[in-house]
């Protein structure tokens, strides 16, 4: 069963902004915690946000002041705001739950920052 379905990914220049999507599959979206995370080319994953339940949120210092996660109860999704992207920000991004759990990683979403 697919848990994660991420979109929302594409080519942006540097300075612009991306809104990602996730739909979240009913069994996990109750967890106490969702989380976008990001994989780049010869590095590690990299966690960038976390949601709780109520809607407590925080951020990566990477990230922090640039990008926004939320989530829709209605839709089970949770969403994450990107702005003043740059190369840096150049990866596949996941979402998961938080702590992530590693069976459950989707196709994830490529964002890619050029000019």
């Amino acid at each position: 069963q697919v848990q994660f379905v991420e979109s929302g990914g594409g080519l942006v220049q540097p300075g612009g902004s991306l809104r990602l999507s996730c739909v979240v599959s009913a069994s996990i979206f109750n967890s106490p915690a969702l989380g976008w995370y990001r994989l780049a080319p010869g590095k590690q994953r990299e966690w960038l946000a976390m949601i709780t339940l109520r809607g407590t949120t925080r951020y990566a210092d990477s990230v922090k002041g640039r990008f926004t996660i939320s989530r829709d109860n209605a839709e089970n999704s949770v969403s994450l705001q990107m702005n003043s992207l740059n190369s840096e920000d150049t990866a596949v991004y996941h979402c998961n739950t938080f702590p992530a759990n590693a069976s459950n990683w989707g196709q994830g979403t490529q964002v890619t920052v050029s000019a």
